[in-house]
């Protein structure tokens, strides 16, 4: 890992193939759930094979297959529920007591630092979590894709913006690590993404939203592989 003082952990599960991922803090053995989903007794199953106490869940959005496994979670653990403000706005369910965050938050995980970024476009308060020089997008970015935005809540303008901002702004040997398996590999770095991501490659607002919501999926198929800029343009889609 690209710091001694965590691990991330992922677990495959659910018809749709998310990524559920644990979070651990290495001297205080304590585990942060991100999405929690589809199998909890797999989920805390792993977690005491690990040796990992449950305190914290953070959640990157509040689409069903993300979060359907909360409530069976929180009744084996004591944990603190992490989402951003405007998700908690958007979901509009009543959790007890969760932690609502803005972009720019750090939570303390033990020893691990994890940095909350704002990153809208799936869902009005979708979020991303930063550990060292590693990330998890939820559906914000998959490795070759990124998240619809024709769902409730989602905006291919914002989408459009938050990804140029982390194209701009993420180190491109940062590891990605996805919401969902969708592509050929189940990781990948940031570097790779400006390279290969087909929507990575636009520089005007309005071809983006054209290709998210018009092109993208009549044009390509799982499992995701890179799209070179080239190919975009010989395709006449850049």
């Amino acid at each position: 890992m690209s710091d001694s003082t965590f691990k991330v952990h992922a677990l495959e599960l659910g018809p749709m193939e998310n990524f559920v991922y644990l979070v651990e803090d290495v001297a205080s053995r304590r585990c942060a759930v991100v999405d929690p989903a589809w199998d909890v007794d797999q989920i805390v199953a792993r977690t005491g094979d690990l040796g990992l106490r449950v305190t914290d869940i953070l959640l990157t959005h509040s689409h069903h297959d993300h979060i359907n496994g909360i409530e069976g979670l929180l009744a084996q653990a004591n944990a603190e529920v992490h989402l951003l403000k405007p998700e908690y706005e958007f979901w509009q369910h009543e959790l007890e007591k969760p932690s609502l965050h803005h972009g720019g938050d750090e939570l303390e995980l033990g020893d691990t630092a994890i940095r909350i970024l704002h990153t809208p476009g799936h869902t009005p308060g979708s979020a991303c979590y930063q550990l060292g020089n590693e990330i998890i997008t939820g559906d914000t970015l998959f490795v070759f894709g990124c998240g619809r935005c024709d769902l409730s809540g989602g905006s291919p303008e914002q989408m459009y913006t938050t990804l140029k901002n982390m194209k701009q702004q993420l180190p491109q040997d940062m590891l990605i690590h996805p919401g969902h398996n969708y592509s050929v590999t189940k990781t990948s770095t940031v570097g790779e993404q400006i390279d290969g991501n087909p929507f990575m490659h636009y520089e005007d607002e309005a071809d983006f939203v054209n290709y998210r919501m018009q092109v993208h999926d009549r044009t390509r198929d799982e499992p995701y592989a890179a799209v070179s800029k080239q190919q975009l343009k010989i395709a006449n889609l850049l």
